[in-house]
């Protein structure tokens, strides 16, 4: 049975109305199981139909970038929605994964860099497009670097939004004070393990309106129902603390026969000043289950029993 279409929210100032689930590029890179250019456009095409048109992008991502712009030769660019990052890891090649040193955070790197995406994609313009994980904020914020860089795409039309995606909650607070952020990704800071931007980002973000993605909401798929017994041998999760406390609620969801997946989205759809969860699919069997835990909202007493057991407010 197809997924049906997904609910949409409006993601802050952007003014643009996203689906509660954007599309995370990261799922079809390679970096969970090879994905032919010929199944990703499929893919992408596919999550277009059921309204997962909001495909979050990096550079990052293997060769991700390369298929999306295979698939946006096929699909008008008014109908769908692309952010993309501004990667901050190192000193790596356009500031990428495994280098040593800081990455450039100067204005006119971020400039040519996104220039180059844009030709990569094959497209005019990103909707919106975040500095992604950098080492420090002050040298992002500083007068000629990475956000001042970002602002002068912004005022040519190349972007049409502007923010940062990072874990630092003070860094957030920093960037949304400037003004001039139109929205912001957090990683794993709002899931059922845990729900720390509810006492700071998302506070601040909603008083500036400023739009929030919410990254990990389930928590790189340790909250899907799959078998954390199994996975537990693979060196995919990081963080073992993360592991242990997701074995809680997959143990817990066996005993009282819900699905963990529908749980662990439907909790983070709760927060209304989370607008939406980017969520990385491998095929449209992933992106098909992603949709319909989305769009099927658990009885309220699956609310209770949970809130009981866990002391969570939801």
């Amino acid at each position: 049975m197809t997924a049906p279409m997904l609910p949409r929210r409006r993601l802050g100032r952007t003014e643009l109305d996203i689906p509660v689930v954007p599309f995370g590029t990261l799922g079809f890179s390679n970096s969970f199981g090879f994905v032919s250019d010929e199944d990703a456009v499929g893919l992408i095409r596919h999550a277009v139909s059921l309204g997962a048109n909001h495909f979050d992008c990096s550079r990052c991502y293997g060769d991700s970038m390369r298929k999306l712009g295979l698939a946006l030769r096929e699909i008008p660019r008014q109908d769908v929605i692309i952010t993309g990052r501004l990667c901050c890891h190192s000193d790596a090649p356009w500031g990428g994964y495994g280098g040593a040193g800081e990455a450039d955070y100067s204005a006119e790197r971020a400039v040519r860099d996104v220039e180059d995406q844009l030709v990569l994609l094959g497209t005019d313009y990103f909707d919106g497009v975040i500095i992604h994980d950098p080492n420090r904020i002050e040298p992002t914020l500083a007068r000629d670097g990475s956000l001042a860089g970002l602002l002068q795409l912004k005022a040519r039309g190349l972007v049409r939004n502007v923010g940062y995606g990072m874990e630092p909650h003070d860094f957030h607070l920093q960037a949304i004070a400037t003004g001039d952020v139109d929205l912001l990704l957090c990683f794993n800071d709002y899931n059922l393990v845990r729900q720390t931007a509810a006492d700071t980002i998302l506070p601040a973000a909603a008083a500036a309106d400023v739009g929030v993605l919410n990254g990990w909401s389930i928590l790189r798929g340790l909250l899907t129902g799959v078998d954390i017994d199994e996975v537990s041998t693979q060196r995919r999760y990081r963080d073992g603390d993360d592991e242990g406390a997701a074995r809680v609620y997959w143990n817990w969801c066996r005993e009282e026969q819900i699905d963990l997946l529908q749980l662990a989205i439907q909790f983070c759809l709760r927060e209304k000043r989370i607008h939406g969860n980017p969520i990385g699919s491998l095929n449209v069997e992933q992106l098909e289950a992603n949709i319909r835990a989305a769009t099927t909202p658990l009885d309220d007493s699956v609310w209770t029993r949970f809130q009981e057991e866990f002391g969570v407010e939801v």
